[in-house]
């Protein structure tokens, strides 16, 4: 009996076409830099990037770069997502390479890297492999890169915002990304607010001081009718 022969694992690339939403008002003080959560969409984040940081910053809504259906087939609904388990190093990688693209094309203004759920460690170590590029890093719903420990500490300020009742980081992991983040940068605010695992209705009261700390502007100040 012939024995089976043995297939051997092949790699390639291909040229990646991305996208991303832009807006810049008139005299905006920074740029948003906004990354949406597993199988949500550019447009999503755009508009809860928004609410939360009102009309005068720009805002760069990236989308991920993996379409998903987000239904049982027929299905007529599709998000994106950074990258799975399957091959988390190349998602790492990928993810870099989308945001140096992007950063390189958009007005030179200070830069906030804004993430929800999945990209928030991916963001995480974006700071730490390119130090400098960014004025400073908002996390929401995120996690903490796992073993891993940067050759130089983050200096770009980090505000995380986590959940007590998070389907998907339970608040006995979510209390210790606090002490995780503080072992590599030397700048970080962390917040634990109610709810499960949701983009923060009220964004803009949460990381009004913040904001102005690091980028010198007040959000609150320039808010729409209702929006306080």
């Amino acid at each position: 009996m012939e024995n089976t022969p043995l297939f051997s694992n092949r790699s390639f690339e291909v040229t990646l076409k991305g996208s991303y939403l832009l807006n810049v008002p008139p005299d905006a003080p920074f740029l948003a830099v906004a990354l949406h959560g597993y199988g949500q969409t550019a447009e999503l984040l755009a508009t809860y990037s928004r609410r939360i940081l009102g009309p005068r910053p720009a805002i760069a809504a990236i989308q991920a770069p993996h379409p998903q259906y987000l239904e049982a087939l027929p299905a007529t609904r599709i998000g994106y997502n950074w990258g799975t388990s399957a091959d988390w190093a190349a998602a790492i990688a990928l993810h870099h390479r989308i945001l140096l693209q992007v950063l390189a094309e958009l007005p030179s203004l200070p830069i906030l890297l804004l993430g929800f759920s999945q990209p928030v460690g991916l963001n995480y170590r974006f700071l730490a492999s390119h130090p400098g590029l960014v004025r400073g890093a908002l996390g929401l719903c995120g996690g903490v890169p796992k073993e891993w420990s940067p050759a130089e500490p983050i200096r770009t300020p980090i505000l995380h915002i986590a959940r007590d009742d998070d389907e998907f980081f339970p608040v006995d992991t979510a209390t210790t990304f606090e002490g995780k983040l503080r072992r590599v940068a030397t700048d970080v605010e962390f917040q634990l607010i109610p709810g499960k695992h949701r983009f923060p209705s009220d964004g803009r009261r949460l990381i009004r001081p913040w904001i102005e700390r690091v980028f010198g502007y007040d959000i609150g100040s320039h808010a729409g009718a209702g929006e306080r």
